[in-house]
C-alpha cells in the first residue's frame, strides 16, 4: 500500500504517520497545505514551515501548495497536490471532525484513492497517553480555551499535562486531545524521527484568551 500522510507536524498527523507506519504502509509523501487564512477549518495555519525539517528528519520526501484557506478552495488545492502523486490511498490525523473527514474522503473519491485516519474516535484520553508512550516529544504551540493560561505556550506535555487536561475537560469541557481548537501542537521528536527538532527563536503572542507560538528559527541536531 502506497500512501502519502497530510501532515501539519502536529502530533496526530504524526502520530498516523507512525501508525501507518507499523502497518508496513510505504509513505510515499507527506503533504501540506499552507492556508493564508488562519481560521481554516480544514488545515492548520502555525509553524506550518516546520513541516520541511520535520519531513526532512523522517526521511520522507514533502510536498507543499499553499491556499487562500476558502473552503471550496481548499479541496481544489489539495486535488491539485495529490493529483500527480503515485499513491493508493490519503492518511490523515482526524479524531473527530466530521467536516475535516467527510471533505478528505470527497477529494479521494474524486482521485479513485482509499482515506484512512487511523485516530478516529479513538478515546481522546488514551490516545495522548499512547502518543507519549510512543516517546513523542509534543509541544504546546497554540492555546484557545478556557483554563488554557499563557503558560501552556511552549510546554511539553508529559504526565502532568495529561492529568491538568483532564480536569480541565472535566470542570471545563476541553477536548483532551485539542480536537476542537482548544490547543495546538508540533512535534520536536520521536521513535521515526532520525533526529530532533531544536526551537532557536520563538515569539509568544497573547490576545486576552487565546495566544500562539510563532517558531521564528529551528534546526535539526542528531541526538
Amino acid at each position: 500500500m502506497k500512501v502519502t500522510v497530510l501532515f501539519s507536524g502536529g502530533k496526530d498527523s504524526t502520530f498516523s504517520l507512525f501508525i501507518a507506519q507499523q502497518w508496513g504502509w510505504d509513505i510515499t509523501h507527506l503533504v501540506t497545505l499552507i492556508p493564508q487564512n488562519t481560521e481554516s477549518w480544514m488545515f492548520h495555519s502555525l509553524n506550518l514551515d516546520l513541516t520541511r525539517l520535520l519531513a526532512e528528519s523522517l526521511g520522507i520526501p514533502h510536498v507543499s501548495r499553499r491556499t487562500k484557506g476558502h473552503k471550496e478552495d481548499e479541496l481544489a488545492d489539495l486535488t491539485a497536490l495529490l493529483e500527480p502523486l503515485p499513491i493508493d490511498g490519503v492518511v490523515s490525523g482526524a479524531i473527530a471532525s466530521e467536516y475535516q473527514r467527510t471533505r478528505i474522503e470527497r477529494v479521494c473519491d474524486r482521485l479513485g484513492l482509499k482515506t484512512f485516519t487511523p485516530l478516529w474516535h479513538k478515546d481522546q484520553g488514551l490516545l495522548l497517553q499512547d502518543q507519549l508512550n510512543a516517546g513523542f516529544s509534543i509541544m504546546v504551540v497554540g492555546v484557545s480555551a478556557e483554563g488554557l493560561t499563557k503558560d501552556w505556550l511552549g510546554r511539553i506535555l508529559d504526565q502532568a499535562a495529561l492529568a491538568e487536561l483532564q480536569k480541565l475537560h472535566e470542570t471545563k469541557g476541553v477536548n483532551i486531545a485539542g480536537e476542537g481548537g482548544e490547543y495546538e501542537t508540533i512535534v520536536l521528536d520521536g521513535p521515526i524521527l532520525h533526529q530532533r527538532l531544536v526551537i532557536d527563536e520563538q515569539e509568544k503572542h497573547w490576545t486576552r484568551d487565546s495566544g500562539t507560538l510563532v517558531v521564528k528559527k529551528a534546526h535539526l541536531q542528531a541526538r
